[in-house]
């Protein structure tokens, strides 16, 4: 069971499905809130509250991962591209209290979905969620300069998209911008030395390595996320710094289920709002 207090609705694959293995699932929340369209969630042990699609698009592993690979420390400002329902910012929010949020979302439903979201947890006045492409340089215009940028990109190039239109705009590049693009956008606003993370499937780490050093965040670095122990990786967190000279760095790595369920370490993350450091 993924770290998301209700399950998806019958046909509707989680977000990390390939990830998640059967075994104890963490201590349930399950607050009143859920709508005909609607179910209300928690993550992180319950600190964070999040409304979200019924059907369709659905926030869960990856979502909680990337919030806790982000090193941002209270006061700073972190820029978010397609932000969803809003659950990676709202379980950053949660794990380092005073930063200021940028989000950018392009489905209207969506970025207003993630103002309710704020909103509900109490932070709407640390968060900013601007309607728009990622791509369009004048979307920040007169917005501060983000110390940290991060994002879930559409990771899929092509195949079969799924037959919800939000799901399939999530998770399918279609004729949307590429990864090199979303690097591209992301980092151009960045201040120097800010970070850039991105969470995908690992069959496209060197892609988002390239990605990342062509639109000089250097530094590169890779956290691997196994399954379980011996496994291949189903996906990675990647991530560098805006005009850094450091060498590239792989990561031990986090092992997500062993014999019992969750690992400790991963327990620690998904439950406890513990950070994940790549460096």
């Amino acid at each position: 069971m993924l770290p998301v207090a209700t399950t998806p609705a019958p046909g509707a694959e989680p977000p990390c499905a390939e990830i998640r293995k059967p075994g104890p699932a963490l201590p349930a929340e399950i607050p009143a809130g859920a709508t005909e369209a609607e179910t209300e969630d928690t993550l992180l042990g319950g600190r964070v509250r999040l409304r979200q699609p019924r059907m369709g698009l659905r926030a869960g592993l990856d979502a909680v991962l990337l919030a806790a690979s982000i090193p941002a420390r209270p006061g700073q400002v972190v820029l978010e591209g397609g932000c969803g329902s809003g659950a990676v910012f709202l379980c950053l929010l949660a794990r380092v209290p005073g930063l200021r949020v940028l989000a950018v979302e392009r489905e209207p439903a969506l970025a207003a979905l993630a103002r309710r979201n704020a909103a509900l947890n109490g932070v709407a006045e640390q968060v900013t969620v601007l309607e728009g492409d990622i791509a369009d340089p004048a979307l920040l215009r007169g917005q501060p300069r983000p110390h940290h940028a991060f994002a879930n990109p559409p990771y899929w190039p092509g195949g079969t998209a799924p037959p919800a239109r939000l799901r399939a705009a999530a998770t399918h590049e279609g004729t949307g911008p590429g990864l090199p693009e979303w690097a591209a956008a992301l980092a151009a606003p960045l201040a120097h030395k800010g970070s850039l993370t991105f969470v995908l499937p690992a069959a496209r780490f060197a892609e988002a390595a390239i990605g990342l050093q062509q639109a000089r965040c250097g530094g590169v670095a890779l956290l691997p996320l196994w399954p379980r122990a011996g496994q291949p990786a189903r996906r990675v967190l990647v991530q560098g710094r805006r005009h850094s000279r450091q060498p590239d760095w792989l990561h031990p790595g986090l092992v997500l289920h062993d014999e019992g369920g969750w690992t400790p370490g991963a327990q620690a993350v998904l439950r406890d709002a513990a950070p994940l450091p790549l460096r």
